[in-house]
């Protein structure tokens, strides 16, 4: 059995750490309000710019040429992975790893046993990772979550499409967690690059719409394109966010409970064990009042 000294100490230590946790589920969840909130206000235009390329796309007469469409053989592979930069959020990270590492396996494991799926990292834990397990990493925008602004992830997607328009990738996957709500995060492993044309909304769409294209419909799909996959990967970016400090938030209140449950047990010993030292010294007064009678 431990010792009393033991015992308090384990006590207070438990004490700490429950401190800690309900002050990293405030923070936790004052974050989250704001992540929450730039999430929401971000969604809605995210569907209408991605409708509006579907639409007009589906409503033009002729096909824009755009680097970003080719559809090529697929032997080099880019992966963008989107994690945190820190831990004590529960599963989150593990799951965003596992479904990547489950992508590669069942798409491109003949690509990965020749080298050529490379891992494009946003957040640190998934760079830790993925280098550890011997992949190539991209480890320039690791840091995005520190300075978490459109500029910044615009510079990230500028250059995805630059290596892809150049023929470094052939093919580019976007994995990352969606916010549900604060203990539900959804993993999505989306295509990123090439952009392939809707086939069901052009079928359903063409015929109803007919568009006049001012300055012409070049130049406003050539913009739209690569804005629209800007907005993508800042929409991936913001969902990853709220969905951290969701999981950090239920991760860190878990924890507390499990604290309290622990420092109820400790206590418990406690007491068992200070009565149980206060029997014995009785005990042994009595025994040493006997012996001394008997003397």
């Amino acid at each position: 059995m431990a010792s009393l000294k033991e015992v308090r100490n384990r006590i207070v230590s438990v004490n700490s750490t429950q401190q800690i946790t309900k002050a990293m589920k405030m923070v936790a969840a004052a974050k989250l309000r704001r992540a929450q909130d730039n999430i929401l206000q971000m969604r809605p235009y995210a569907q209408k710019l991605g409708q509006m390329l579907s639409t007009v796309s589906a409503g033009s007469e002729s096909s824009v040429d755009s680097p970003l469409k080719d559809v090529r053989a697929i032997d080099k592979v880019l992966i963008v992975v989107v994690t945190s930069d820190r831990g004590l959020c529960g599963a989150f990270n593990t799951n965003i790893i596992k479904a990547t590492l489950q992508l590669i396996n069942e798409k491109y494991s003949v690509q990965a046993s020749r080298g050529n799926v490379e891992i494009f990292a946003i957040g640190k834990k998934g760079a830790e990772a993925f280098v550890r397990r011997g992949f190539k990493v991209n480890t320039g925008y690791t840091d995005l979550f520190t300075r978490l602004k459109f500029v910044n992830v615009k510079e990230a997607a500028e250059q995805i499409m630059k290596d892809f328009s150049e023929g470094r990738y052939d093919v580019v996957d976007l994995v990352f967690n969606e916010f549900k709500n604060v203990a539900t995060q959804i993993i999505h492993t989306d295509p990123f690059l090439p952009i392939v044309a809707d086939t069901t909304t052009q079928q359903v769409k063409a015929p109803e719409v007919n568009y006049i294209f001012e300055p012409n419909e070049e130049e406003i799909l050539a913009e739209l394109i690569p804005k629209s996959l800007k907005i993508k990967l800042y929409r991936a970016v913001l969902e990853s966010n709220a969905s951290e400090q969701g999981a950090r938030m239920t991760a860190m209140d878990k924890a507390t409970e499990n604290a309290q449950e622990l420092l109820k047990a400790l206590k418990l010993v406690y007491n068992r064990t200070r009565q149980a030292a206060i029997t014995t010294e009785i005990l042994e007064i009595v025994g040493g009042a006997e012996a001394l009678k008997s003397a």
